[in-house]
């Protein structure tokens, strides 16, 4: 099995997603103190009260059913699973920081574009301490991914494939409509920014980017990279 194909098993995505998913649920725990909530990605808030309703609040069902989403996985393709893990994943890691700094120098360049468009960036980042804010940017690849990427822009692919849309028309419309929700989700509910033209764009292209490299490269790869690229422009003094 090459590396390329190696890298959209379950198996080497479950061995790269359990360091971060644990380091981020421990952080929480940590850096929380008694209000873990306050540090919690958006994304991850929404999944724990969409789990409430059902009754399943308690702290770890939802990196648990993460978890368990990939193991069962692995443990179905256990007959195609791909040899030298290790190395898989280590070059998986290099990908995830190629990709957030592709997008970091992408970044530099869309701005001037939009400022001349008239958009004009005013974006402060939050004073929370540094590792704190670590730890949210690695929960923001997590979940964000899961819940943008992995469960929407996947479903509304697979609902445009099934209503018998062109498979290229069916990723492109999914990507838009994906990258919209995710541009937009940060600007909703109790803990939503101000919306801000500049970052409201940027997300939009940041969500059309990752949903790119999901197709392209699979879910770990966009995870890594996406949390990758928050914590390399979010915690920079």
């Amino acid at each position: 099995m090459g590396y390329l194909h190696a890298t959209r098993h379950p198996w080497p995505t479950l061995v790269l997603l359990m360091p971060l998913l644990l380091a981020y649920e421990l952080g929480v725990l940590w850096y929380g103190g008694p209000n873990p909530d306050l540090i919690r990605n958006g994304a991850d808030a929404w999944l724990r009260m969409a789990l409430q309703e059902y009754g399943l609040g308690q702290m770890i069902v939802a990196p648990a059913l993460i978890a368990l989403i990939f193991a069962v996985a692995s443990w179905w393709r256990r007959k195609d699973r791909p040899d030298g893990v290790l190395g898989i994943c280590c070059g998986m890691g290099l990908e995830c920081f190629a990709f957030a700094l592709l997008l970091w120098g992408l970044s530099h360049g869309i701005a001037p574009l939009l400022h001349r468009l008239g958009i004009v960036l005013n974006q402060s980042l939050p004073r929370d301490p540094v590792m704190a804010r670590v730890v949210t940017f690695i929960g923001a690849g997590i979940y964000e991914e899961i819940l943008f990427r992995f469960l929407l822009f996947s479903g509304l692919t697979l609902l445009l494939r099934l209503a018998l849309t062109p498979r290229m028309q069916a990723l492109l419309i999914a990507g838009v409509v994906s990258a919209f929700l995710f541009a937009i989700a940060h600007h909703v509910g109790p803990y939503g920014e101000p919306l801000n033209s500049y970052v409201f764009v940027f997300r939009f292209l940041a969500g059309l980017y990752f949903a790119a490299v999901y197709q392209l490269r699979g879910f770990a790869v966009a995870a890594g990279a996406h949390a990758c690229y928050d914590v390399l422009v979010g915690s920079a003094p």
